[in-house]
Protein backbone atom coordinates (compact mmCIF):
# COMPACT_ATOMS: atom_id res chain seq x y z
CA UNK A 1 0.00 0.00 0.00
CA UNK A 2 1.27 3.58 0.01
CA UNK A 3 1.87 5.69 2.23
CA UNK A 4 -0.96 7.80 1.32
CA UNK A 5 -3.34 4.47 1.82
CA UNK A 6 -1.56 3.85 4.73
CA UNK A 7 -2.55 6.93 6.85
CA UNK A 8 -6.03 6.70 6.70
CA UNK A 9 -5.83 3.45 7.71
CA UNK A 10 -3.76 4.50 10.66
CA UNK A 11 -6.36 7.29 11.53
CA UNK A 12 -9.19 4.79 11.54
CA UNK A 13 -7.28 2.35 14.07
CA UNK A 14 -6.44 5.19 16.00
CA UNK A 15 -10.24 6.18 16.30
CA UNK A 16 -11.12 2.91 17.07
CA UNK A 17 -8.71 2.64 19.45
CA UNK A 18 -9.76 5.82 20.86
CA UNK A 19 -13.08 6.89 21.10
CA UNK A 20 -13.03 9.52 22.73
CA UNK A 21 -12.18 10.70 19.32
CA UNK A 22 -15.52 10.22 17.74
CA UNK A 23 -17.21 11.79 21.13
CA UNK A 24 -15.88 15.06 20.58
CA UNK A 25 -18.07 16.98 18.08
CA UNK A 26 -15.05 18.76 17.07
CA UNK A 27 -13.92 17.78 13.92
CA UNK A 28 -10.27 17.49 13.90
CA UNK A 29 -8.39 17.36 10.40
CA UNK A 30 -7.85 14.09 10.92
CA UNK A 31 -11.35 13.18 10.91
CA UNK A 32 -12.74 14.85 7.67
CA UNK A 33 -9.10 13.29 6.47
CA UNK A 34 -10.78 9.90 7.78
CA UNK A 35 -14.40 11.09 5.99
CA UNK A 36 -12.30 11.27 2.98
CA UNK A 37 -10.75 8.53 3.17
CA UNK A 38 -14.19 6.63 4.42
CA UNK A 39 -15.77 8.08 0.97
CA UNK A 40 -13.25 7.12 -1.44
CA UNK A 41 -13.20 3.79 0.60
CA UNK A 42 -17.07 3.44 0.01
CA UNK A 43 -16.51 4.37 -3.81
CA UNK A 44 -13.97 2.26 -4.37
CA UNK A 45 -15.67 -0.71 -3.23
CA UNK A 46 -19.08 0.23 -5.14
CA UNK A 47 -17.12 0.51 -7.83
CA UNK A 48 -15.41 -2.76 -7.29
CA UNK A 49 -18.66 -4.37 -6.68
CA UNK A 50 -19.97 -2.73 -10.12
CA UNK A 51 -17.12 -4.24 -11.49
CA UNK A 52 -17.55 -7.67 -10.04
CA UNK A 53 -21.65 -7.36 -11.48
CA UNK A 54 -20.41 -6.53 -14.81
CA UNK A 55 -17.58 -9.49 -14.54
CA UNK A 56 -20.67 -11.92 -13.58
CA UNK A 57 -23.19 -10.46 -16.15
CA UNK A 58 -20.56 -10.96 -18.75
CA UNK A 59 -19.97 -14.27 -17.55
CA UNK A 60 -23.36 -15.56 -17.64
CA UNK A 61 -23.91 -14.27 -20.93
CA UNK A 62 -20.38 -16.23 -21.95
CA UNK A 63 -21.94 -18.87 -20.35
CA UNK A 64 -25.44 -18.67 -22.08
CA UNK A 65 -23.38 -18.23 -25.27
CA UNK A 66 -21.32 -21.50 -25.03
CA UNK A 67 -24.42 -23.19 -23.87
CA UNK A 68 -26.20 -22.52 -26.94
CA UNK A 69 -23.06 -23.32 -29.41
CA UNK A 70 -22.77 -26.64 -27.23
CA UNK A 71 -26.81 -27.14 -28.11
CA UNK A 72 -25.90 -26.31 -31.60
CA UNK A 73 -23.08 -28.70 -31.57
CA UNK A 74 -25.17 -31.37 -30.36
CA UNK A 75 -28.00 -30.52 -32.79
CA UNK A 76 -24.92 -31.29 -35.21
CA UNK A 77 -23.66 -34.03 -33.73
CA UNK A 78 -26.93 -36.07 -33.87
CA UNK A 79 -27.53 -35.34 -37.35
CA UNK A 80 -24.28 -36.59 -38.60
CA UNK A 81 -24.53 -39.76 -36.72
CA UNK A 82 -28.18 -39.80 -38.71
CA UNK A 83 -25.89 -39.26 -41.61
CA UNK A 84 -23.54 -41.61 -40.67
CA UNK A 85 -25.83 -44.44 -40.21
CA UNK A 86 -27.77 -43.74 -43.64
CA UNK A 87 -24.48 -44.14 -45.38
CA UNK A 88 -23.52 -47.32 -43.25
CA UNK A 89 -26.57 -48.54 -44.34
CA UNK A 90 -26.29 -47.94 -48.36
CA UNK A 91 -22.81 -49.51 -48.16
CA UNK A 92 -23.61 -52.18 -45.78
CA UNK A 93 -25.30 -54.34 -48.61
CA UNK A 94 -22.30 -53.95 -51.11
CA UNK A 95 -19.71 -54.51 -48.15
CA UNK A 96 -21.38 -57.32 -46.62
CA UNK A 97 -21.41 -59.22 -50.54
CA UNK A 98 -18.08 -58.37 -51.43
CA UNK A 99 -16.90 -59.62 -47.61
CA UNK A 100 -19.03 -63.01 -49.32
CA UNK A 101 -16.93 -62.51 -52.30
CA UNK A 102 -13.64 -62.14 -50.69
CA UNK A 103 -14.12 -65.15 -48.39
CA UNK A 104 -15.22 -67.51 -51.46
CA UNK A 105 -12.30 -66.25 -53.10
CA UNK A 106 -9.49 -66.98 -50.31
CA UNK A 107 -11.44 -70.47 -50.39
CA UNK A 108 -11.02 -71.19 -53.72
CA UNK A 109 -7.41 -69.80 -53.58
CA UNK A 110 -6.55 -72.31 -51.09
CA UNK A 111 -8.47 -75.32 -52.64
CA UNK A 112 -6.14 -74.28 -55.78
CA UNK A 113 -3.01 -74.80 -54.02
CA UNK A 114 -3.60 -78.44 -53.38
CA UNK A 115 -5.36 -78.72 -56.77
CA UNK A 116 -2.55 -77.56 -58.63
CA UNK A 117 0.42 -79.60 -56.93
CA UNK A 118 -1.61 -82.62 -57.61
CA UNK A 119 -2.09 -80.98 -60.97
CA UNK A 120 1.20 -80.69 -61.29
CA UNK A 121 1.84 -84.56 -60.20
CA UNK A 122 -0.66 -86.14 -62.51
CA UNK A 123 0.87 -83.97 -65.39
CA UNK A 124 4.60 -84.97 -64.78
CA UNK A 125 2.77 -89.05 -64.49
CA UNK A 126 1.32 -88.03 -67.35
CA UNK A 127 4.41 -87.26 -69.53
CA UNK A 128 6.19 -90.28 -67.53
CA UNK A 129 3.82 -92.42 -69.09
CA UNK A 130 3.57 -90.77 -72.58
CA UNK A 131 7.37 -91.72 -72.60
CA UNK A 132 6.83 -95.08 -71.70
CA UNK A 133 4.26 -95.21 -74.22
CA UNK A 134 6.58 -94.12 -76.66
CA UNK A 135 9.44 -96.39 -76.01
CA UNK A 136 7.11 -99.39 -75.66
CA UNK A 137 5.86 -98.25 -79.37
CA UNK A 138 9.66 -98.03 -80.56
CA UNK A 139 10.32 -101.08 -79.27
CA UNK A 140 7.46 -103.10 -80.53
CA UNK A 141 8.39 -101.39 -83.95
CA UNK A 142 11.97 -103.20 -83.06
CA UNK A 143 10.43 -106.24 -82.68
CA UNK A 144 8.12 -105.80 -85.34
CA UNK A 145 10.58 -104.89 -87.56
CA UNK A 146 13.22 -108.06 -85.90
CA UNK A 147 9.93 -110.51 -86.48
CA UNK A 148 9.18 -109.63 -89.93
CA UNK A 149 12.93 -110.16 -90.71
CA UNK A 150 12.98 -113.70 -88.73
CA UNK A 151 9.66 -114.50 -90.99
CA UNK A 152 11.18 -113.06 -94.05
CA UNK A 153 14.26 -114.97 -93.49
CA UNK A 154 12.36 -118.32 -92.03
CA UNK A 155 10.16 -117.60 -95.75
CA UNK A 156 13.28 -117.74 -97.51
CA UNK A 157 14.52 -120.91 -95.63
CA UNK A 158 11.88 -123.12 -96.34
CA UNK A 159 11.11 -121.83 -99.73
CA UNK A 160 14.96 -123.03 -100.14
CA UNK A 161 14.37 -126.55 -98.13
CA UNK A 162 11.08 -127.06 -100.56
CA UNK A 163 12.84 -126.48 -103.24
CA UNK A 164 15.45 -128.75 -102.45
CA UNK A 165 12.52 -130.85 -101.85
CA UNK A 166 11.27 -130.67 -105.21
CA UNK A 167 14.78 -131.01 -106.29
CA UNK A 168 15.65 -134.30 -104.45
CA UNK A 169 11.88 -135.50 -105.58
Amino acid sequence: MTTQKRQPLEAQMLCMKNPCLKDDKIESPLLKEDNKDEEMTKSALAAFRAKEEEIEKRKTEVREKVEAQLGLVEKETKRLVGIQGELEALTDPMRKEASNICKRIDIITRDLKPLGLHCQKKEKEYKEAIEALNEKNMEKGQLIGKLVELLTESEKLRLKKLEELFKNI
